[in-house]
């Protein structure tokens, strides 16, 4: 049987691209530019790199980059993207919890839950960052967002989710956060690339600054800077509140 994020996205790309969330890959990639020197040299690996956005953006920028997804639907749309934009990336299908890379790369981004904090055990996404890791040599930057466990402790994440919801996307309902494992389980519905209403019910792990820092060390992972991540504005200048969905965590071994 499917885990949740399997059968989410086993036929949703061009319509993922089309969501409210996807719309800040310019001044995202500005902040991954800064972060990294602008070192052209360098190469980068995209984890859960979904339909392209960010790595192909970067490959027009003229970096070396790869993405990984679990998702055939997903590469299968990145790839036509990439063609399109005349972008050179490679793309690999694998799983973010068992990448086969070891000291391949300098930098590593995981935007936007690519992978993490999907899994199903917090082993699992364990996992994730430990691959990553590895992958990296020293020095080696890495570059992701997570969800703040700190925002649903004073917030509705259902009501949130119904705020930014636009007519024709994804919705979330029945939201229950677990104030003992930090998990929100909620009802996830969208309308597939061939008009299909799907729904899941999705399991998604919310993290406290506290846990990533001590995950992070816990992996050889040095100044680890965790902020608040605003769509397509990506900065360091941004104090992690209690009113921020998302972290953004800027870290280098």
């Amino acid at each position: 049987m499917k885990k949740w994020y399997e059968a989410l996205f086993e036929n949703y790309a061009r319509k993922y691209d089309e969501e409210v969330f996807v719309r800040g890959t310019l001044g995202e990639c500005d902040f991954i530019e800064k972060e990294i020197s602008h070192d052209k040299s360098i190469r980068i690996l995209d984890v859960g790199c979904g339909t392209g956005r960010h790595v192909i953006e970067l490959a027009r920028r003229g970096y070396n980059v790869t993405g990984i997804d679990l998702s055939k639907t997903q590469l299968a749309r990145a790839k036509e993207k990439a063609e399109e934009a005349g972008a050179d990336v490679k793309f690999l299908l694998l799983d973010a919890r068992e990448l086969p890379f070891r000291n391949e790369f300098d930098a590593a981004i995981m935007l936007c839950e690519g992978g993490f904090p999907l899994m199903e055990t917090d082993e699992m996404n364990y996992k994730i960052l430990e691959g990553v890791a590895r992958a990296l040599r020293s020095p080696g930057r890495f570059i992701f967002t997570t969800l703040n466990g700190l925002f649903p402790l004073y917030h509705s994440v259902e009501e949130f989710m119904a705020e930014g919801a636009e007519e024709g996307k994804a919705t979330y309902r029945s939201n229950t956060f677990d104030l003992m494992t930090f998990r929100d389980h909620n009802i996830t519905t969208i309308i597939d690339d061939v008009g299909n209403k799907v729904e899941v019910r999705s399991n998604e792990r919310y993290y406290i600054p506290s846990e990533i820092t001590w995950l992070l060390k816990s992996l050889g992972f040095k100044d680890i800077g965790i902020f608040g991540a605003k769509l397509g504005e990506f900065s360091r200048e941004h104090k992690l509140t209690t009113e921020d969905f998302e972290m953004l965590v800027v870290t280098s071994f």
